[in-house]
């Protein structure tokens, strides 16, 4: 559990104290960490995180929709997906609220550097925000996404924040072909802790493109922009 003084500096990041310190402890209880304490029965936080990502969503679309009347569906869809994804939401968890520092994990995370691994900081942020609307509501957590998130809204308006590719790719294909987009993984090398995974974008059996990251939601984002670039299409989450 984490100590009271460490708690009450995340408290004051996120700009919400807690009337119920367990729900917050919870959002940090990574589940590599509680498998390792089962005879205990120790709850992790994904269910924290699942209710985060939906809580994120409503928000985000919220703020988008009252603040951008001139913006179309098409263009609130492609912001939101810029702004509430995994590379956003990690550097936010790291550089806004040193999140990684607070998380419990198993061993095995802890000596694989999980605490700065991108997919664990945005999962744990998701879940944090889970547990501020279980505490407090949505009044609370709105406040605290908004805190977060802002700033980063303003700069995917502007075209300044990375760009959701798929999205993208989704409804150049679907305007133009009437078909899905879906992803392939095509092969995996390295280590568990350092994987790199190679990935194909597809729309009824042809290749559209080809993608390599760290993630597979990276390799995903690198496949369906080389097929935005072959395909000569305007990226822009703000462009309409």
């Amino acid at each position: 559990m984490a100590k009271k003084s460490e708690r009450s500096r995340l408290e004051e990041k996120i700009g919400y104290r807690f009337g119920d310190p367990e729900i917050l402890e919870q959002s940090l209880v990574h589940a590599s960490y509680a498998n390792g304490k089962r005879k205990h029965e120790l709850p992790n936080n994904e269910r924290l995180e699942f209710l985060g990502d939906a809580v994120l969503q409503l928000v985000v679309s919220e703020y988008l929709f009252t603040v951008y009347e001139e913006l179309s569906e098409g263009v609130l869809t492609r912001l939101r997906a810029a702004v509430v994804c995994e590379p956003v939401l990690a550097k936010l968890a790291q550089e806004e609220l040193d999140l990684g520092s607070h998380l419990q994990l198993g061993k095995g995370e802890e000596s694989s550097g999980g605490r700065k691994r991108p997919s664990i900081l945005s999962d744990a942020l998701e879940a944090l925000i889970g547990a501020i609307y279980l505490d407090g509501g949505m009044e609370p957590a709105a406040k605290a996404v908004l805190r977060l998130l802002s700033s980063e809204i303003e700069a995917a308006h502007e075209g300044k924040l990375q760009k959701d590719y798929k999205t993208t790719l989704q409804e150049a294909v679907q305007k133009n072909l009437g078909q899905a987009v879906t992803y392939r993984l095509i092969s995996q090398e390295g280590p568990d802790h350092d994987k790199t995974f190679h990935v194909q974008a597809i729309s009824k059996d042809e290749v559209l493109g080809l993608g390599r990251g760290k993630s597979k939601k990276d390799a995903e984002q690198a496949a369906a922009q080389q097929a935005l670039e072959k395909m000569n299409i305007d990226d822009s989450p703000g462009s309409r």
